[in-house]
């Protein structure tokens, strides 16, 4: 035997196996392993772009923060906010319950918030994470534009164009109001108050200020159509039927 045939040489071209398109395909591979890695990602910045425009155009959660609705509203639940409800030629009607800017009625000075901080809460109040701004309220409509609004007759009751209002949703063991009061509302705003009418800052107490304590219709921002967290709480929040006798304003003095 030939020890010193030598070994025939390997043909250096690529095999079928291991063809130009195959080493292509795998030169691609890594960076589709990388855009495979991107798409969670890209999913959730787009997912987080569609829920700010749905809370900025639509329906925007809101976190309770006070216990001035209780018990309709309790500290930490959140509702929905429908931005849609007055958007097309809908007014606040008596008894909803709505979400403003008390900025101008129920506050008169800038909070002097960091403007870094400002943005990062607005974002996360937006979607319901955190709290509000300390200018947006939420407080139940009790007298709309024209209506003459007084506390309280002989047997404590609030009442609206002569109308006395029976209150079923008041927090138990609260009157009223402590604080009387004699109002015609200027058009185009809004007197609110709170449920839980020994816990809530509300038109009564801006009486004495520019305006009066109403709020403009101009800065509602929605209307609190549901409870949606807790589970618990699920439900909608609807206008009491003790509004729908209330008769339409008489003149300036009701």
């Amino acid at each position: 035997m030939d020890t010193d045939a030598q070994l025939p040489e390997r043909d250096p071209s690529p095999t079928p196996e291991q063809g130009p398109e195959q080493r292509s395909r795998s030169a691609r591979f890594p960076a589709g392993i990388a855009r495979l890695g991107h798409r969670p990602v890209t999913l959730l910045v787009c997912c987080l772009a569609f829920l700010f425009l749905l809370s900025t155009f639509v329906v925007q959660p809101f976190l309770i923060p006070s216990s001035s609705m209780e018990n309709t509203l309790r500290i930490g639940d959140r509702v929905l906010v429908n931005k849609l409800a007055y958007r097309f030629g809908g007014e606040p009607r008596r008894g909803d319950v709505v979400v403003f800017d008390g900025t101008g009625s129920f506050v008169h000075s800038n909070s002097g918030e960091n403007p870094v901080t400002a943005l990062l809460r607005g974002a996360g109040a937006a979607l319901g994470l955190a709290r509000p701004a300390d200018t947006d309220y939420v407080k139940r409509v009790i007298g709309v534009g024209g209506d003459h609004v007084t506390c309280c007759d002989k047997r404590g009751r609030i009442k609206v164009n002569g109308r006395p209002v029976s209150e079923g949703y008041l927090h138990p063991g609260d009157a009223p109001s402590s604080v009387d009061f004699d109002i015609v509302v200027p058009e185009g705003k809004l007197w609110v108050m709170g449920d839980h009418r020994a816990r809530s800052s509300d038109s009564r107490d801006h009486l004495g200020e520019a305006g009066g304590g109403t709020v403009p219709v101009g800065k509602v921002i929605g209307r609190a159509d549901w409870i949606s967290w807790p589970v618990g709480r699920w439900s909608t929040i609807d206008a009491p039927r003790s509004f729908d006798a209330i008769p339409v304003p008489a003149g300036p003095h009701g």
